[in-house]
């Protein structure tokens, strides 16, 4: 774990950077194109939703990369013959470090949609700060509050570890192979 430390540094940067089209896609998601003609409401900064972007990012990845690796060291035994996990293996590990790094995060980034998009809908009252959306899902909605679209999140994470670890190698095979 100590080189998730200085892995921060790049992380925090990127989200930094990259916020503004993050809550453009999430504003498009959530509500569509804007009708800006009739909208008096502003649709507030493009900076929405950072601080909990930020606080996610260490817990995500030592989550993910503990229980990828706790995984990884439990199904040793399904190694080949250079000691090296099998790709079935290694989609297990992957998957299952991925869900548990979903439903364990998953508060994180309810509160940062609701922050990105909450300046879009005129019947709430704006949070104050990502704790105030943290106690006022928690009070409204219970526990499930922080858990909506866990499932489909569960879904993206499986559907993306089998296609980055299944069929991306054999991807890079062929292009090394015949380009």
């Amino acid at each position: 774990m100590p080189l998730l430390v200085p892995l921060q540094v790049p992380w925090h940067l990127a989200a930094t950077v990259v916020c503004p089209l993050d809550v453009i896609k999430t504003r498009l998601q959530v509500h569509g194109l804007p009708d800006v003609s009739h909208s008096g409401r502003k649709g507030g900064g493009l900076y929405r939703g950072l601080l909990p972007t930020l606080a996610a990012l260490l817990p995500n990845w030592i989550v993910y990369f503990a229980v990828y690796g706790s995984l990884k060291s439990l199904l040793h035994s399904h190694a080949d013959d250079n000691g090296q996990l099998t790709k079935g293996a290694n989609i297990v590990a992957a998957s299952g470090a991925g869900a548990v790094t979903s439903v364990t995060t998953n508060p994180l980034w309810v509160v940062k949609t609701r922050l990105q998009t909450q300046a879009m809908r005129p019947d709430i009252v704006p949070y104050k700060s990502m704790f105030s959306a943290f106690r006022r899902i928690a009070h409204k909605d219970g526990i499930r509050g922080w858990y909506r679209s866990v499932l489909h999140d569960l879904l993206k994470q499986f559907t993306s570890c089998e296609l980055n670890i299944g069929v991306a190698p054999s991807i890079w095979y062929f292009s090394d192979q015949f380009i």
